[in-house]
């Protein structure tokens, strides 16, 4: 390259061609960077003052170099104005403010401005590389692309994509997968990003898109959309679930799926290193599909709590180490393709548990209505579980309870509303000890028991609250769904401060908008502000 700048016409261009067939880019761009870099060179030979343009045509080879001075009066700058003299010598018409062109003789570089031109070329094919590159990943997310291993660094494989290079990170390889250089590799492109020192793509080989798009290639009828992958997750290297719909009656999706001696799926199993596959049949209703996910799992029961967003499963005794699988691998990608927290439990743990809140239920109704033990069963069998329940369900539902009557009804209804406002008065007079202003009592959507957690969790003013973004406030806290204790002593799974009451994203939204609604009050105009008293 040091001599390509002083070279002939034609072999400037046979340059140009040659870098712009190489890198795949305009050849605009690399003439372009061939004058910028004779530009430079020529200001460092006639000085960096001077304004020296230069122009390749791309179609002759002929190299022009011109000086850019300004015709004026009084010559102030003498590298980059004439005197209207001087001017006219250049160009017979000029006038006073005119630009003209002073055209200079082709400089023959030396070892030190060729290599700093070839700096400047190499510079800016290198940009337009990495612009043509991010322009032609950008739109691929979500597609299959096979490379070549080029480098494994630091965990992270480096793949060679032709005209581009992209990275396998190392959470999103498949676990003890060996990787070697010169290796075929097949991976998702997860993500394009551009920045500074070149555009990045991300690929992955453990997402379960990853597995999605590979039964695509295998399946036509997924590729055609007679079937639909509705939900797909793994532990990968491991196990993985996807759960397949159909939508032309005659096509049975799970056996399109596996293929005939289970060629399909195996073809599939092989690529992900071996990862064992369950195909079931996805469906609307959530315990159908939940008992589907459980597989080879048998339930006997599943019972669906809407507003925690968790759904409690009964085994029989012998089943449960099966439904929990090996390191509760088997639940937890059954949670993870049902978009619920599943909790696995044996018959014997659901009465248990069934007793235990009978037990608790009836000895609140005994406490809070000041009834008798008989009376107090009787509403939790019949499906009562808080006062608020027995306070405002309608008179006709608790006095056609068998025993109850209407003026029962009314008594128990008038003692629950009661027992209900002593809470709250308990509740406000707590919240008060704990120093939470009243300001926080006018938000919509909290009780005196919300603000008495508030309270304790340190937040006592309108900006304690409204410095809180929405999930700090109402996410709720995750379960673990293995039998037994929560992991909740882990900071990503305490949820938020009023986590436990079940609030919506709407709820929340509502709550912190009402809190800082008083950070855009409107300030006085500025007539009334000079007119004010600043006594006042």
């Amino acid at each position: 390259m040091a001599t390509a700048i002083s070279a002939n016409k034609a072999e400037l261009l046979a340059i140009a061609n040659s870098v712009a067939s190489e890198k795949m880019i305009d050849k605009t761009i690399v003439i372009e960077a061939i004058e910028e870099a004779i530009q430079r060179a020529a200001r460092a030979r006639y000085g960096a003052e001077n304004d020296i343009r230069a122009k390749l045509d791309p179609q002759t080879g002929d190299l022009r170099l011109w000086r850019v001075v300004e015709v004026v009066e009084q010559v102030e700058d003498y590298f980059k104005q004439v005197d209207l003299a001087a001017g006219q010598k250049l160009q017979k018409d000029a006038k006073i403010g005119d630009f003209i062109v002073d055209p200079l003789p082709a400089v023959d570089l030396g070892r030190i401005d060729a290599q700093s031109a070839k700096q400047v070329i190499f510079q800016k094919v290198r940009e337009a590389d990495r612009e043509r590159q991010y322009q032609e990943f950008k739109d691929r997310a979500g597609e299959i692309i096979t490379g070549v291993v080029k480098s494994v660094e630091f965990g992270h494989i480096v793949v060679n994509l032709g005209r581009a290079e992209g990275v396998i990170r190392r959470d999103q390889q498949i676990p003890r997968e060996l990787m070697r250089v010169g290796d075929r590799v097949r991976a998702i492109i997860l993500s394009v990003r551009s920045e500074t020192r070149g555009p990045q793509i991300f690929l992955s080989r453990a997402h379960p898109d990853f597995m999605k798009k590979l039964f695509a290639q295998e399946v036509p009828e997924i590729y055609d959309g007679i079937i639909e992958i509705k939900a797909a997750a793994r532990d990968p290297g491991s196990r993985a679930k996807i759960g397949v719909i159909s939508y032309d009656g005659s096509i049975d999706p799970v056996g399109a799926c596996v293929g005939m001696k289970g060629s399909r799926v195996q073809a599939v199993v092989q690529e992900m290193q071996g990862e064992k596959i369950d195909i079931i049949p996805w469906s609307e209703d959530t315990a159908t599909f939940v008992v589907n996910a459980l597989q080879p799992a048998t339930v006997q029961r599943v019972v669906i709590d809407e507003d925690d967003g968790r759904i409690e499963v009964v085994v029989p005794d012998d089943q449960l180490s099966l439904a929990i699988g090996r390191r509760g691998q088997n639940v937890r990608l059954a949670s993870q393709l049902t978009g619920s927290q599943i909790d696995i439990m044996t018959e014997a743990d659901a009465s248990e548990k069934r007793q235990r809140e009978f037990v608790e239920r009836s000895t609140m109704f005994q406490e809070e209505l000041d009834v008798d033990e008989t009376l107090a069963q009787l509403l939790v069998a019949e499906g009562f579980s808080e006062l608020e329940e027995v306070a405002y369900v309608p008179l006709d539902e608790l006095a056609g309870i068998e025993g109850f009557d209407e003026e029962l009804g009314q008594e128990l209804q008038s003692r629950a509303t009661e027992a209900l406002e002593r809470r709250e008065e308990a509740a406000r007079e707590e919240r008060r000890a704990l120093g939470v202003e009243d300001d926080l009592a006018t938000m919509p959507h909290l009780t005196e028991a919300m603000l008495v957690v508030l309270g304790k969790a340190g937040i006592k003013t309108l900006d304690d609250l409204a410095d809180l973004a929405t999930d700090e406030l109402i996410a709720k806290k995750r379960q673990d769904n293995r039998r037994g204790p929560s992991r909740g002593d882990r900071p990503e799974d305490k949820g938020g401060v009023l986590g436990e009451y079940g609030l919506s994203e709407e709820q929340g939204n509502e709550i912190i908008m009402a809190a800082r609604a008083h950070w855009f009050a409107d300030e006085p105009e500025a007539g009334e502000a000079a007119d004010a008293d600043p006594a006042q």
